[in-house]
């Protein structure tokens, strides 16, 4: 299904149960590598143990016939949020109205609350971009990749095997079909400085900004120059620039906030941001359905 530099993701039938799982193993030059073994458990680890309706289950994790880690986990039908707003983008209208500004609000509020369980756990995303928030055939959302997630006192996960912040920078800014990523990372990122759930704010911000207005806030022309926009730029108002549909200025009020670029001034906690969008739902649009 999906062939990354770090993991490959196949779909698979679990003959024993009688259902599809998503199986997730290391490419090749990767597999026989101990940290990177190492690594792949730590993931599934950390992922199995945030048991939330907005995480993914893991089912089982082993070694294949080859002597290679795996861990299966539910497999999801349906397709990502970048899909959906790059459709917006490009003037589609049957996806402009199946996932007007309600919709989008309610999908980031589910994406939200996995990420405010998972920080109440010791939990830092630290890669939240609308790529990881799936969207399921029956309206289910998911945020995925908890593979670079930064963890404090989970039970049976030491640091051993943690990602650091040279490494993380490294893997975030590795370009591919779309340099994705740094478009997404907090001033605190790009810094190289210590960061803490107020990080996985400012992304969720930027995702807010991009469904709202279908468009990243701080693109340049390179990474230099992205990096130089996330640090000192403010991005214009969703609602100056977004041609779908009507943004109001409130949800400017909420992007820009949770966009701060000191952490003391942004939402301090995901529930926070959370009861700011549903206020706003509740006043704006009838009513508080995510």
């Amino acid at each position: 299904m999906y062939t990354g530099g770090n993991g490959i993701l196949r779909s698979c039938f679990d003959g024993n149960l009688g259902r599809w799982v998503l199986l997730k193993t290391l490419p090749e030059k990767l597999a026989k590598q101990p940290k990177d073994r190492r690594r792949l458990m730590r993931e599934a680890r950390v992922t199995a143990q945030l048991q939330h309706p907005n995480t993914v289950p893991v089912y089982e994790m082993g070694l294949d016939h080859y002597g290679d880690v795996y861990f299966a986990m539910k497999r999801i039908e349906g397709e990502n949020l970048f899909e959906i707003i790059r459709r917006i983008a490009r003037g589609d209208e049957a996806t402009r109205a199946e996932f007007n500004v309600e919709r989008m609000l309610g999908t980031l509020i589910q994406a939200s609350l996995a990420l405010a369980y998972a920080h109440t756990h010791g939990v830092i995303h630290r890669d939240v971009k609308p790529e990881n928030i799936i969207i399921g055939t029956y309206g289910e959302v998911y945020l995925m990749d908890w593979g670079v997630a930064k963890v404090r006192g989970m039970a049976a996960e030491g640091d051993s095997e943690e990602i650091d912040d040279a490494a993380l920078f490294e893997r975030l800014t590795i370009t591919g079909k779309r340099p994705g990523t740094p478009l997404y990372m907090s001033p605190e990122q790009v810094a190289g400085e210590e960061v803490d759930e107020r990080t996985d704010i400012f992304s969720m911000g930027v995702v807010l900004y991009e469904a709202l207005a279908a468009r990243e806030p701080f693109r340049g022309r390179d990474l230099e120059e992205t990096f130089d926009n996330i640090r000192n730029a403010k991005p214009t108002p969703p609602s100056e620039i977004a041609t779908q549909w009507q943004v109001d200025r409130e949800l400017d009020a909420i992007c820009f906030r949770a966009l701060e670029k000191d952490p003391a001034n942004r939402f301090q906690s995901m529930f926070e941001m959370i009861r700011a969008v549903r206020r706003f739902r509740a006043s704006k649009v009838g009513g508080d359905l995510g």
